[in-house]
């Protein structure tokens, strides 16, 4: 099985990675070149361009930033256009379901088979191949992929037959992590508003009530104020939220949280905060108390 992976960023390299290590073929490309190269060194095929890099894939694995950057490399790079008929798309980056929607449209117009697989977890996790992956699409061609998401996660979750029901869980899931950061962002201002220090009581929430990975990995960051490097950066969850608030919207699913979490991120963004890993969230909630 040959395999393409587009998009060798922070979180696509490791994982490219872990289909070398598993045996698989693989060709790489990313927008930058020092990934490819990187990738290269452990024995991948390197491509110049996306088509290239499809060119005879029995699967192509996409990993890019956003719709935009989707677009501009499945569409506008004819990347869909190079694929070979039989060949299957896993897009496994966090898009809109809009735009998945119209991927399965136009991959099923080219006879190539077209799954979402986002997927949940930071990059140690994807270097561990311990991820947690989304999936929808036709049944056949997630029987056909299912190895290789064993080799990049821990559990797959089945979440429909059309590929736009994966994005959806992925965008919900994503709201409930920002909405947790943000409770725990204003939790942490308002007891520093009488005078107690947040490391104590980040240690009693995520030792007793809130003893859960998204409570505690966040919350160390935020008691330490160490938002570099970023694991996740606030930019892209600011990206997420307003994914969600879309998608609630063609669903006629109001999410009043979601607009006062996009709020605060936009609070972050005027002050160039959004290149820190998402729990500086927390900084927004604080210079609103008056304490930065």
């Amino acid at each position: 099985m040959k395999i393409a992976f587009l998009g060798l960023g922070t979180m696509g390299l490791p994982m490219a990675a872990n289909l070398l290590r598993a045996g698989y073929v693989v060709s790489g490309w990313n927008r930058s070149p020092a990934p490819v190269q990187r990738l290269a060194a452990l024995g991948a095929q390197a491509a110049v361009t996306p088509a290239a890099a499809v060119a005879d894939a029995d699967v192509l694995i996409s990993m890019l930033a956003d719709d935009a950057a989707t677009l501009a490399t499945v569409l506008d790079a004819g990347v869909l256009a190079a694929l070979k008929p039989g060949a299957i798309h896993v897009n496994m980056a966090t898009i809109s379901v809009a735009l998945a929607a119209r991927l399965e449209a136009l991959h099923l117009a080219r006879g190539v088979a077209y799954v979402a697989a986002p997927v949940l977890g930071r990059v140690n996790v994807a270097e561990a191949g311990q991820l947690n992956i989304l999936v929808a699409g036709p049944e056949q061609a997630l029987i056909a992929v299912q190895p290789l998401l064993d080799v990049l996660g821990q559990r797959t979750w089945r979440m429909g037959e059309r590929p736009e029901q994966a994005n959806a869980a992925k965008l919900a899931m994503n709201f409930m992590i920002a909405s947790a950061i943000g409770t725990l962002s204003e939790a942490v201002a308002l007891v520093q508003g009488h005078g107690l220090e947040k490391a104590g009581f980040i240690e009693l929430a995520t030792s007793t009530a809130f003893a859960t990975p998204v409570y505690k990995g966040y919350g160390q960051a935020i008691a330490d104020d160490q938002f570099e490097p970023a694991g996740f950066k606030l930019a892209l969850g600011l990206k997420d939220v307003r994914l969600a608030l879309e998608a609630g919207e063609q669903g006629n699913v109001p999410l009043s949280l979601a607009s006062a979490l996009r709020d605060l991120h936009l609070d972050s963004l005027a002050h160039g905060e959004g290149h820190l890993d998402w729990a500086a969230l927390s900084r927004a909630c604080a210079r609103r108390a008056g304490q930065l």
